[in-house]
């Protein structure tokens, strides 16, 4: 059972650092609807993410231009910087950060595994803590985007593009937190 635990933190550890190593956000699957109920997460076996990723950014600046038309510049400028921020991170010059950054999680993990197999935390304070605090809103805004477009509720979707739109701020905060250690 411990060696279960072990291998899905290491899961829960690595996936953030294989998602930066390829330069995207992994995002829903973008040819087939929602698949919510069945649990399965196909997005992972994507193999061109940069293609994927177009195609979602695309898909979003649509949205924009369709739901809130007056933040489309803002939008543009977000996801510019975001690609921008991703591509410094990214860098050769900045591998030793990454490599840091990587130790560093790890040896987190490693403690609140620790912890939590010692009863000292819950399994939910594991996850939150193992997380930085920080859940992953985006993917969750994101897919509630997609429901809200289908269901053509321009309310819920000009909400969400606005929720969406702090997240990706936050998420470049982040990567320029980062870049400065």
């Amino acid at each position: 059972m411990k060696l279960k635990g072990f291998v899905f933190a290491a899961a829960l550890l690595l996936m953030p650092s294989a998602v930066l190593a390829n330069h995207t956000i992994p995002a829903a699957h973008d040819e087939k609807p929602c698949d919510c109920k069945d649990g399965k997460r196909d997005h992972m076996t994507h193999k061109d993410w940069q293609s994927m990723m177009a195609k979602r950014e695309q898909k979003l600046l649509v949205w924009v231009s369709q739901y809130t038309p007056e933040k489309k510049a803002e939008w543009t400028k977000v996801l510019e910087e975001k690609k921008n921020l991703r591509t410094q991170w990214m860098s050769p010059e900045n591998s030793t950060k990454r490599e840091q950054w990587k130790k560093e999680r790890i040896a987190k993990i490693e403690e609140l595994k620790k912890q939590l197999e010692s009863g000292k935390i819950t399994k939910e304070e594991f996850f939150k803590q193992a997380h930085g605090g920080k859940e992953m809103g985006h993917w969750k805004t994101f897919h509630e985007l997609r429901i809200a477009v289908d269901k053509k509720d321009n309310k819920q979707a000009a909400a969400l593009l606005n929720q969406l739109l702090v997240q990706t701020k936050q998420h470049n905060q982040l990567l320029k937190e980062k870049l400065a250690k």
